[in-house]
């Protein structure tokens, strides 16, 4: 078993987070938040603004490892111009002041995990997607990219930095599935523009075990995808996500529609279609608690478990 180690998260309360601080404290890890609100100041937590760039480097002494989620959300609203700065600045300025701190101590943690996501890769069609291939184009793109580069400080100082893109997180509390749920409840659940874009997605029971596998893997470093060995069409996705819940999934959502709903930019990100490989994962001897969908589907909504 691996020794406990003192673990720095940011985004504790986020989809991940939240399943995860419970998970390392389970294995024996001792977790400190990085927290922006002074009322939640306590012994565990320290309080940091990336926006202002303030964050005591000294309250980081005696890290072993961190695990960086921060970052707000890219489906909080329309992409305006002020909301796509607000993304990019959330994660790249974030991801750069908490890597220059680290980067600053006497005694650097061994290990700086920090989100990523699919979105690097852009729209692909159905080309299998390593981690060696090259970025797409777009926004989110863009934002993977510069996200990335942020975390680059902790590794030129010899700290072991992992990139996780994530896929499409599924957990029953939030997230893709959460939004869906709804929908698929009252019948109007379906394919998205035809659902024939693929649709590469992770439980968050994996979501989680992959972080501590990436805690206690020395060989993994770099980028790092996060999804299932099995991508499904998202039609696919919608008919099984239908089965199990017992619902009808034939509502189909046309592309205007969603332009309609979300922006053009933002609806045409969610339809991008993704066929990603985790080749290091499966490389390293990573294990999946749901390698198939309709299983993972089940363990989330009839056995209520997002751990």
């Amino acid at each position: 078993m691996a020794k406990p180690q003192r673990v720095l998260v940011s985004g504790s309360t986020g989809l991940i987070g939240s399943a995860l601080v419970p998970v390392l404290h389970a294995k024996g890890h001792t977790v400190v938040r990085l927290v922006r609100s002074r009322a939640e100041e306590k012994d565990d937590r320290v309080l940091w603004d990336p926006e202002s760039g303030k964050l005591e480097g000294s309250a980081l002494a005696g890290i072993d490892s961190v695990v960086h989620l921060a970052g707000e959300s890219i489906a909080a609203g329309r992409w305006t111009e002020e909301e796509k700065r607000r993304i990019l600045d959330s994660r790249a300025r974030s991801t750069r002041l908490l890597c220059e701190s680290l980067a600053a101590l006497p005694e650097l943690p061994r290990t700086m995990i920090c989100a990523s996501a699919m979105g690097y890769y852009g729209e692909r069609s159905d080309e299998p997607l390593t981690e060696k291939e090259p970025p797409g184009e777009g926004f989110l793109c863009e934002v993977v990219r510069e996200w990335e580069k942020a975390s680059e400080p902790a590794s030129q100082c010899g700290i072991r930095a992992v990139n996780l893109r994530f896929g499409i997180v599924l957990s029953q509390t939030g997230g893709t599935l959460g939004e869906l749920l709804p929908l698929f409840r009252i019948g109007l659940g379906g394919p998205l523009a035809g659902g024939r874009q693929f649709f590469s997605w992770i439980s968050i029971r994996d979501a989680v075990a992959t972080i501590q596998f990436a805690l206690d893997t020395a060989t993994l470093s770099g980028p790092v995808n996060v999804v299932s060995p099995n991508p499904i069409r998202q039609r696919e996705f919608a008919r099984i996500l239908g089965r199990v819940m017992n619902r009808p999934a034939w509502f189909n959502v046309p592309r205007w529609a969603l332009r309609l709903r979300v922006g053009k930019e933002f609806a045409d990100t969610i339809l991008w279609s993704q066929r990603i490989v985790p080749e290091k994962l499966l490389a390293s001897g990573y294990r999946f608690r749901h390698p198939d969908l309709e299983a993972a589907l089940r363990d989330l909504l009839e056995n209520h478990s997002s751990r």
